[in-house]
């Protein structure tokens, strides 16, 4: 396929709607993106070289014209010598070059007519592929948004959490045994031996005593 009949195909293709169409809209955009960006670069290239060859007819047109334009003064020296023949032959020349001057003049209006053609080309182009890179971007878009909220949905409401916290019940389940182990003990405590009984009766002993001064005193206060 000509890069011609290819870049009008990609001109002519309706994006969006192929991509809609697609089962595989990211790899089926990247392939589009990859084909536009591709053609873009070879019609640039075309059009480098059509411009290549304008300068070049050009400088052939600026030559032309001053070889006929010394042709010209060769037939008027010989027409002032009177060498009508000479000057004949001269203006025959510069006849020549001017027919070929046509032709090329020709040719430079061809290529500038492809160059304008290249130039619609190539922003229809632009434009589709400005267009297909927005789309782009809108589904990698939506497909990251929906893998964040997958993995967040994970996080909430996944397997791993739910296990997670089954583990800290179990923890609670463990603290509770080792509480009541621990009460347990508490309530399980042995009686107190007769001598702590004695030495509790003369401390209570002690502070009665203490209690009592200490009443006196105020009365007698």
């Amino acid at each position: 396929m000509s890069i011609f009949s290819r870049t009008r195909d990609i001109i002519a293709a309706n994006v969006i709607d192929l991509i809609e169409r697609s089962d595989d809209p990211a790899k089926t955009i990247r392939v589009v993106i990859l084909e536009m960006e591709e053609t873009l670069v070879e019609v640039r290239a075309s059009a480098a070289r059509l411009i290549a060859d304008q300068k070049e007819r050009r400088r052939q047109l600026a030559e032309l014209a001053e070889l006929q334009a010394k042709w010209t003064e060769r037939a008027e020296l010989a027409l002032s010598k009177g060498r009508d023949d000479l000057a004949r032959g001269a203006l025959m020349e510069k006849e020549k070059l001017a027919d070929l001057t046509d032709e090329i003049g020709g040719e430079i209006a061809q290529i500038d007519a492809a160059l304008r053609g290249f130039e619609a080309d190539i922003a229809k182009l632009q434009a589709k592929l400005r267009e297909a890179r927005t789309r782009q971007n809108a589904i990698m878009t939506r497909i990251e948004g929906a893998q964040n909220r997958a993995r967040l949905r994970e996080m909430y409401a996944g397997e791993k959490v739910e296990e997670a916290f089954s583990q800290f019940a179990l923890l609670e389940q463990q603290a509770d045994l080792a509480e009541g182990h621990a009460d347990a003990l508490l309530l399980a405590a042995p009686p107190k031996s007769l001598e702590e009984e004695i030495a509790e009766l003369k401390v209570a002993e002690r502070v009665d005593a203490e209690l009592e001064a200490m009443k006196a005193r105020r009365i007698a206060a």
